[in-house]
């Protein structure tokens, strides 16, 4: 098996000798490193196929191994372990094992498309890492990333009443991810964007009656309504059920 980079080889596998002369010659230190064979039998010949199924992974099969991807890497310059090019490596050769053990770094990705757009075979090296994140969830190798669970409850409104409910949606994301909506409102982003929403700004300069007519009085009725009589699209029931269970037969077929 070719080896890219030392520094992924265990310290076990090489062999090397601090003072070495041979034949007059001092290879002394790297000069006589050597790697022990070995040979591999818990690959996964399927595996490849199995990222392929998901979005984003669909052309694993074409990278030729350039590394371009890690080179032009925005977390790679911070974090060298950080490595598209060795993951995606893994992924063709079915090498799970190897793959998880860098399974929680491979969640940095930044999505900043660099490898993406400079891929010479169209791999979407971006979209592979989202594949390879994907699989570690529905494996449970990982806990849900908030923007899955954030997904989940976007879907689970649109099959169940054919719209969504923004106050809801948020309400249940910030649960699922066990965030304090306490600290959010009071020192965090969530009170920021109520007071600027709410245009508290009029009111701290005392100009009551700008902040009176700028305050928005209905929407949070409307939410708050919303929130105890949940808004349905009208007929929605066979519609739902058929868009459910198509739903429910691609994820079987994308993934086994």
């Amino acid at each position: 098996m070719p080896i890219h980079e030392k520094a992924l080889l265990a310290p076990e596998q090489v062999l090397q000798a601090d003072k070495l002369v041979v034949d007059g010659v001092d290879v002394s230190g790297h000069w006589n490193t050597m790697i022990l064979p070995r040979t591999l039998t818990d690959y996964d010949e399927d595996f490849e196929k199995t990222i392929q199924a998901y979005g984003g992974g669909e052309n694993v099969h074409r990278c030729w191994q350039c590394g371009s991807c890690t080179n032009s890497c925005t977390m790679y310059a911070i974090n060298i372990d950080f490595n598209p090019r060795y993951w995606i490596y893994l992924v063709r050769l079915g090498l799970k094992d190897e793959l998880l053990k860098d399974k929680d770094i491979i969640w940095q990705c930044v999505s900043c498309n660099k490898c993406t757009n400079i891929c010479p075979k169209d791999v979407r090296p971006e979209g592979v890492m989202k594949a390879i994140q994907h699989w570690m969830e529905d494996q449970g190798y990982v806990s849900k990333a908030p923007s899955t669970l954030f997904d989940e409850e976007f879907t689970r409104q649109c099959l169940e009443r054919g719209r969504i409910e923004d106050s809801e949606v948020l309400l249940n994301f910030f649960k699922q991810t066990r965030q304090n909506l306490w600290q959010l409102a009071t020192r965090g982003w969530l009170g920021i964007f109520v007071a600027r929403m709410n245009k508290w700004t009029e009111l701290k300069k005392g100009r009551i009656g700008h902040y009176l007519a700028r305050m928005p009085i209905l929407m949070p009725l409307a939410m708050a309504w919303h929130l105890v009589f949940k808004p349905r699209t009208r007929s929605w029931g066979r519609t739902g059920e058929i868009l459910r269970r198509y739903v429910e037969e691609q994820k079987r077929i994308a993934h086994g």
